[in-house]
C-alpha cells in the first residue's frame, strides 16, 4: 500500500496562479466589453438626437432644433440651411451625429 506524499513537491499551488491570472484576464474583458457597450449607447443616443433636432429644426426653426436636442440629453452643435434641408450637428457625451432633414414635402 503507498501512502500519500506529506512533503511539497516543485509544482504546488501553481493552479492557485492560474486561476487568479484567468480571474484577472476575465475581469478586464468585462470591463473592456463595457466600455464598447457604453459607447455604442452613446453613438445611438446621439443619431436619435440629431434625427429629432433635423427634424424639429425642418418645422419650426433653429430654436425649436436646440429645444429638442436638449431634450434628448445632447448639446446642438450646429444647425444650417442647404437649399431646402436643414443640417444638424449633435453631441452627447464627446460623440457627435448628423442629420439632414427636408423642409419640402
Amino acid at each position: 500500500m503507498r501512502r500519500a506524499r506529506l512533503v511539497p513537491t516543485a509544482d504546488a499551488g501553481q493552479a492557485s496562479v492560474l486561476v487568479v491570472g484567468l480571474v484577472a484576464v476575465a475581469a478586464a474583458l468585462t470591463v473592456a466589453l463595457g466600455h464598447v457597450a457604453g459607447g455604442a449607447v452613446d453613438d445611438a443616443a446621439a443619431q436619435h438626437a440629431a434625427d429629432a433636432a433635423a427634424l424639429a429644426g425642418a418645422a419650426s426653426g433653429a430654436g425649436e432644433a436646440e429645444r429638442v436636442a436638449a431634450a434628448n440629453g445632447a448639446v446642438l452643435v450646429s444647425v444650417s440651411s442647404v437649399g431646402g434641408d436643414v443640417i444638424v450637428t449633435v453631441e452627447v457625451h464627446g460623440r457627435r451625429a448628423t442629420a439632414r432633414a427636408s423642409t419640402s414635402p
